[in-house]
């Protein structure tokens, strides 16, 4: 049943999709799709605006307009199947695995392409990886953009070595099941430390924000390092958390 009540608005052409204002929606309604931030659904929205001051450009707003009833119920059901929805491990790419990494003589037998490969685990993807994981506890994380990869030619040698690596994209994956994930991780794993490695362009800075309101709310004291790069390779920013 539609009524009139407040709803939030997006201004699409204010909206540059960075996702800042996901992890404020507790209801799940906000959501990053084809690069722009989207009501997934009226019933989703409590129209209250917690998501309007993390807002860059101003893009959101609460407008009066008819919508369909907030559904507390549906909330909870639509949170309820995407948590369901994360934690399924139906997917081969899922499987943990832990490696060993190559001995000096292994890697002088493999071909040049392989003998540089640090990667320790498998999967990689943030949303691919259980806050449980055994390969997480007493590791050094490297929290990574997808783009760093590309980007960055000594990713490898320089940061991948050593550490568990994390890796996703704050503009298109779900930024509230990555606070999740994050929160719960520091909650349940023994960190070292956590390397978080972005790229210089605005919808990268999220990552950071997503990773400060989970090391909040698991009340975590675990040493940070962040690390900015720009699009052509270089550190352009190296400092460690107060």
């Amino acid at each position: 049943m539609k009524i009139m009540r407040k709803i939030i608005k997006i201004d699409e052409e204010l909206c540059t999709g960075c996702g800042e204002c996901v992890p404020d929606c507790a209801e799940g309604s906000l959501q990053i799709i084809d690069g722009k931030a989207r009501l997934v659904s009226d019933n989703l929205c409590d129209g209250l605006g917690a998501c309007l001051g993390s807002c860059p450009t101003g893009a959101l707003k609460v407008v009066e307009r008819e919508a369909e009833e907030f559904d507390e119920a549906a909330v909870e059901q639509f949170l309820a199947d995407k948590k369901k929805k994360e934690k399924s491990g139906g997917c081969p790419s899922a499987q943990i695995k832990t490696m060993q990494p190559l001995t000096p003589c292994q890697a002088a037998n493999e071909p040049t392409s392989q003998a540089g490969c640090a990667l320790s685990h498998w999967p990689v993807q943030i949303q691919l990886i259980p806050p449980t994981a055994p390969f997480l506890e007493n590791c050094d994380l490297l929290i990574a953009a997808d783009c760093t990869a590309v980007s960055y030619g000594g990713l490898q040698q320089d940061f991948i070595k050593g550490r568990v690596v994390m890796m996703g994209c704050p503009k298109f994956d779900d930024q509230q099941m990555y606070v999740d994930r994050f929160t719960e991780m520091l909650q349940t794993r023994k960190l070292n430390s956590v390397t978080i490695l972005i790229m210089e362009v605005p919808c990268c800075s999220t990552m950071l924000q997503i990773v400060r309101k989970a090391y909040t709310d698991a009340g975590a004291t675990v040493p940070v390092r962040q690390v900015v790069v720009s699009t052509q390779g270089a550190i352009l920013d190296d400092k460690n958390w107060d």
